[in-house]
């Protein structure tokens, strides 16, 4: 999505403002809009405020405005709070959470929207995939990033470059669960981004559901799923694991410490279930590759 189509899916409250700034959206990765405070953007990595601030009304008519005015239509994501809108970009959302035991089941009064912008950045994967495979045999890898750190836009271009094939390896069938449409960027069901001629899309499922689904009626050779971590998708991945499927994946975290200390994900790595796995450098340096080890921890490159 180029960045006069990004700034057309914003109403013109918050699309003036921005425009007058001559805000690089190509390069920006997030703005926040909260009640009473000033507009805030980060541009690789840098936060800059705009004297422009919302009133909750305000918020909210932004809010429906990204929804197309059907806000009931959305209830399911609002109730987990984000929207995904066209080209996979992500609309966080803060207010009063109404409960029902202890199951959320609608935010009221929105007072905050955090829009995490999408960037398709092909090539992006290119010092790593080389990486990736043992001979001809490509390995089950884990992308690890904190929020922000670029995870998705590798995995896509993994996926990409995966799926056409390179000049060492052949093309790959793949199937992308892609449960908050960040990955693809579906469309009514037809990828907007580049995943690759032999891809296919399963487009807002959840991964626990997807990712059987999809073994069962596309038999891909590779699987590929965003933000694992319960324990129902270690579960899946082990499934996936036992039907031969390579399986690429991305998590939160920003060090081998930091997945041990996530019980779920502990026991699927004790399993040597990720050959690979690619540190990123974190939301300062999107897309940045710290390091790829094996799932020992030797560093490999």
């Amino acid at each position: 999505m180029k960045c006069n189509e990004i700034i057309e899916l914003f109403p013109d409250i918050l699309k003036n403002p921005l425009q007058a700034a001559k805000v690089d959206l190509w390069e920006t990765e997030e703005i926040r809009v909260r009640a009473g405070q000033c507009l805030s953007v980060r541009v690789r990595g840098r936060e800059w405020r705009l004297e422009v601030r919302y009133t909750v009304e305000e918020i909210r008519q932004i809010l429906s405005y990204l929804a197309n005015y059907s806000l009931y239509a959305y209830e399911g994501e609002i109730r987990q709070g984000y929207l995904t809108l066209p080209g996979g970009h992500r609309l966080g959302l803060v207010g009063r959470a109404v409960l029902e035991g202890d199951r959320i089941t609608s935010l009221t009064e929105i007072s905050a929207l955090n829009l995490r912008l999408a960037h398709e950045k092909k090539g992006c994967a290119d010092s790593v995939i080389s990486c990736l495979w043992e001979q001809d045999n490509l390995c089950d890898t884990l992308v690890v990033s904190p929020p922000g750190g670029g995870k998705t836009t590798l995995l896509r271009d993994c996926i990409r470059q995966i799926s056409n094939g390179t000049k060492e390896h052949r093309g790959r069938t793949v199937g992308v669960v892609d449960e908050r449409s960040e990955i693809a960027g579906c469309c009514r069901g037809v990828p907007e981004n580049d995943v690759g001629m032999r891809t296919d899309v399963l487009d807002g499922c959840p991964k626990t559901l997807g990712m059987r689904m999809l073994l069962r009626s596309m038999a891909p050779e590779v699987l590929a799923v965003d933000e694992i971590g319960s324990e129902e998708d270690v579960r899946e991945i082990q499934y996936a694991a036992n039907c031969g499927c390579t399986v690429f994946a991305t998590v939160h975290g920003d060090s081998p410490d930091a997945l041990q200390n996530q019980p779920n994900l502990r026991k699927l790595l004790e399993t040597g279930a990720f050959q690979r796995l690619l540190f990123l450098e974190g939301r300062d340096a999107p897309g940045r590759i710290r390091q790829v080890t094996d799932h020992r921890g030797t560093v490999l490159c």
